[in-house]
């Protein structure tokens, strides 16, 4: 038997650009045949919904509503739902995984985290770091920013992704040889389509969000739902941003990205 779990989803209040609580999910991903949902909002430099200016204790409290809503109701359909959240930072997006709501209290410092300060404290505390999307474009954005040394997993195909970002996105998650991951970002559960909807696939049920993070972690196999096939790339699919290649020390340098598709990251 297999399970198949959603890993990039967005919820009111917490991600300004959902319209949809978080409890309005669990239905329509059961309908689906999903397994179980990862609520990954966005988070403080992200599209957040929540008044940054408030005290700490009451951001977090706020952040999180979305996913405890959908928790609770999917404790009632024995349907699992596990907490994430999607940081940005120069239009580059990350999915933080393994840090809870207690831990966030806690560590207000999150606020001032660079690339690799989140990389490494995501990993001090038992967690992982998945870089999303990261061929998408949009007017906001002005740089691909691509980052294989400080992340564990990249987000090959992304269903909000136009088709030609996740053809470059999956060629470049394969060529960094790390664990490749696939998510809806899925903003509106009343525009979902069983039809278009990705995740990730397991054997086995995930008992807790600690079984992802072993599995990206130890590189233990796991597949990939894609609601159509890719073609591979080649040199057609060409990005229309400058692009930025972030170094395991967090310094950042312009690539072509043409090369770095065609070569891998040997020139």
């Amino acid at each position: 038997m297999q399970y198949l779990y959603e890993t990039h989803l967005h919820t009111i209040p917490a991600s300004a650009c959902s319209t949809t609580q978080g409890q309005d999910y669990i239905k329509p991903y059961i309908d689906a045949g999903y397994a179980g949902i990862m609520v990954t909002d966005h988070f403080l430099h992200g599209n957040c919904g929540i008044d940054r200016s408030l005290p700490w204790h009451e951001f977090v409290n706020r952040f999180c509503e979305g996913y405890e809503n959908a928790r609770n109701e999917g404790e009632k359909h024995h349907f699992s739902v596990f907490f994430g959240w999607e940081e940005t930072f120069d239009g580059d997006d990350y999915l933080v995984y393994g840090l809870d709501k207690s831990w966030l209290f806690d560590h207000p410092e999150v606020k001032d985290w660079t690339r690799k300060t989140q990389y490494t404290e995501v990993h001090k505390y038992g967690g992982c770091v998945v870089q999303a999307h990261p061929f998408r474009e949009a007017y906001y954005i002005h740089g691909i920013h691509l980052n294989p040394y400080l992340v564990d997993a990249v987000e090959g195909f992304n269903a909000g992704n136009q088709h030609a970002w996740n053809i470059a996105g999956m060629h470049y998650a394969q060529l960094t040889g790390l664990p490749i991951t696939a998510g809806s970002d899925n903003h509106h559960a009343d525009q979902m389509c069983k039809d278009n909807l990705a995740g990730v696939i397991f054997n086995q049920p995930l008992t807790s969000l600690r079984d992802y993070i072993d599995a990206i972690l130890t590189r233990k196999p796991f597949d990939i739902h894609l609601p159509h096939p890719l073609p591979e790339w080649d040199e057609t699919v060409r990005p229309g941003l400058p692009a930025f290649l972030t170094e395991a020390d967090g310094t950042e340098h312009p690539v072509d990205a043409i090369s770095l598709l065609s070569t891998g990251f040997r020139g």
